[in-house]
């Protein structure tokens, strides 16, 4: 506790005293079933109140039941909800966490399922988010809307809830929309001006207070700045923070940007800590009420300094928790190194406006079983692993965990495999910080690893002879050989280990995440063409580039390869290649660069079929794991590794 006094002292929030200034932001999970608290849920939450969040904001819980956000996510618009909501309440009070449940209207936003009536909208403006056109909401339909949080509110105190967070940022849902002048172009009370966009956010404000007392907490999420022409900037939002105040409230969860700009709201992986904390030190400076900031909040020193500095009075950390359910008790206890380390990717987030559950690369199990309760197997075995790769790290962390006799060989002179290369690229360090992490367990427990040292048919059949093996041996660069004609050719990887060194006019084959990110990496920091900077050409098949990533990841990596003056050709297939010649055909016309003095392979990779080849002839028991047995992310090897171990 002496290492972070200011993490670790209790801060009041309205008439209620939360222990601690970590707490959990919403975070959408899809574990609810048709609105209701599922057991998933409870234990979900519970898991993060017993690793010592002090407070909650649980993901978007809607008021009314006519339209739906997402597949599975919450609701509380009538009483039949409230057991539920008592059975989560409970489950984190048990360790003196409070929780405020998330009250929304998705409004535009919404998924228009069958039998969705038109979605309605501050103005029938929305052409950048609703999945159709939206109406204007009535002054009628407002009156209900109003009444609707208020009746919501009550459900969550009959529950026990310590208050709930209004949803006003973002321009998300209809009070953001409201708020935001992007969305809301009304001529009568409720728009024009910004006391116009603010009536109905403060007339919820007055309802939910009327209905639930004093108290009560309300904290209300908002958005110090829209970081959008023509949105809110933090003038606005200095001012409003102010409103709020005087109606009542009792907390400001300071965000930024919002949903329909990628990655203004939810920052990509590699950009700045504390994305918002110029915004929340600001507002702090005019209100008297708890002001926390959100974004990117990843390390507890980082916290720490947050609210040392005056940037904010508690710190909103989603993903950190998301990724490590003991992350607060880490860090209260000094064990920093022990955190499970987020990298920011988002696939947390990926797939859930498509029905899919929630999910983290870093932590392969949010289940009743994970990674820090593994049961120890009934039949203890020894277990070799090939291969220092993530999926081989993990396999053998479990396999030791689970009461195994675990050896693991790499080849190289270090653990970490193609990890290593991935760290190198701009906004990749945090990969880094993943093989420090995994190598540390494995010393922890105890697992023998032998570096610089490759697994033979000699070995299996001797000194390992009787090992159950798990092999995560990765996959190589696909090199396309007609085309290695070329003066001068080699592959990302090549690039990105140190092991070839390109020229300035380089051409590269591939435009996913590899071939991008390479060029990215050999392209000028500053495109003012200077005469030595490189000249960059990215060559892809498909329709565009990077199209098995998603969101804000995707977003950051285009905009500035766009920014760097990067040649990007889509739709485009090489045909040939020459000593000095790259020939490729695009919409049915042929063209041809004679002026590149380096090729680039990153059209994926393969598996390398020796290994198994091997492990069937020695007639071992085997499993393929990582790369090794499917070609995936980091993700994928790092679940895989976790699977079948929790199975050997």
């Amino acid at each position: 506790m002496n290492k972070y006094p200011h993490l670790f002292s209790p801060i009041k929030i309205g008439n209620t005293t939360v222990k601690n200034r970590i707490f959990m932001p919403p975070l959408s999970t899809n574990l609810g079933n048709k609105g209701y608290v599922t057991d998933e849920l409870v234990a979900h939450y519970r898991a993060r109140a017993k690793g010592g969040v002090g407070l909650f904001v649980t993901e978007v819980v809607t008021v009314e039941p006519t339209y739906v956000y997402l597949p599975g996510d919450m609701s509380i618009h009538d009483d039949s909800f409230i057991p539920g909501w008592k059975k989560l309440v409970d489950a984190v009070h048990e360790y003196d966490a409070k929780i405020l449940p998330q009250l929304f209207h998705p409004a535009y936003m919404a998924f228009p399922i069958p039998g969705t009536p038109q979605l309605i909208a501050p103005s029938n403006v929305g052409p950048h988010y609703a999945k159709e056109a939206p109406r204007p909401v009535t002054k009628e339909e407002l009156k209900t809307i109003i009444r609707q949080f208020g009746e919501a509110a009550g459900r969550v105190k009959q529950a026990g809830g310590d208050g709930v967070e209004i949803h006003a940022a973002h321009a998300h849902g209809l009070l953001g929309g409201f708020l935001s002048p992007q969305y809301n172009k009304r001529t009568d009370e409720y728009g024009g001006d910004i006391n116009g966009r603010l009536r109905l956010t403060l007339e919820v404000i007055e309802e939910v207070r009327k209905v639930c007392g004093e108290d009560f907490i309300i904290d209300v999420r908002i958005s110090g700045d829209e970081y959008s022409d023509g949105g809110l900037n933090i003038n606005d939002m200095i001012y409003v923070s102010k409103q709020l105040e005087k109606a009542g409230v009792d907390m400001l969860h300071v965000s930024g940007g919002t949903t329909i700009a990628r990655g203004s709201s939810i920052p990509a992986p590699g950009t700045k800590l504390g994305t918002h904390s110029a915004l929340s030190e600001e507002i702090k400076k005019y209100v008297h009420i708890p002001v926390t900031s959100v974004g990117r909040i990843l390390e507890p020193w980082f916290a720490e300094e947050m609210i040392a500095n005056g940037k904010a009075d508690a710190c909103m950390i989603g993903r950190a928790n998301l990724c490590d359910p003991e992350f607060v008790n880490k860090a209260m206890e000094g064990r920093d190194e022990d955190i499970r380390p987020c990298i920011g990717c988002l696939r947390c987030l990926n797939g859930i406006m498509f029905g899919k559950r929630v999910s983290c690369t870093m932590n392969p199990s949010f289940e009743l079983e994970n990674e820090d309760n593994v049961p120890l197997a009934e039949e203890k075995k020894n277990i070799l692993v090939i291969g220092g790769g993530p999926a081989g790290m993990e396999a053998a962390y479990i396999a030791k965990k689970r009461g195994h006799h675990v050896v693991l060989c790499e080849k190289q002179s270090e653990l970490g495999g193609l990890l290593r290369l991935a760290a190198v690229p701009i906004g990749k360090q945090d990969l880094a910080r993943v093989i420090k992490f995994m190598r540390r367990r494995l010393e922890e427990v105890d697992v023998e690893i032998r570096l610089n040292t490759e697994v033979t048919d000699e070995m299996l059949q001797n000194e390992f002879a009787g090992y159950e093996v798990v092999a995560s041996t990765g996959a190589a660069p696909i090199v396309i050989k007609p085309f290695t004609g070329f003066k001068q050719w080699m592959t990302a990887d090549d690039i990105l280990a140190g092991r070839a060194f390109p020229g300035r006019k380089v051409v590269i084959i591939g435009g996913g995440s590899v071939g991008c990110e390479t060029a990215d990496y050999l392209a000028p920091i500053v495109n003012d063409r200077f005469p030595r900077n490189r000249d960059i050409t990215v060559i892809e098949m498909a329709d565009e580039i990077m199209l098995k990533e998603a969101g804000a990841v995707r977003s950051n990596l285009v905009l500035r390869m766009m920014k760097k003056g990067i040649h990007i050709i889509t739709k485009a297939t090489v045909d040939s290649v020459e000593e000095s010649a790259i020939h490729y055909t695009q919409g049915g016309n042929s063209y041809v660069i004679d002026d590149a003095d380096t090729l680039v392979f990153a059209a994926g990779y393969k598996i390398d079929p020796a290994m198994e080849e091997m492990l069937k002839t020695a007639g071992v028991t085997y499993h393929m794991v990582g790369d090794a047995g499917t070609v995936g992310n980091l993700k994928d090897a790092i679940s895989t590794g976790y699977e079948t171990a929790r199975k050997l």
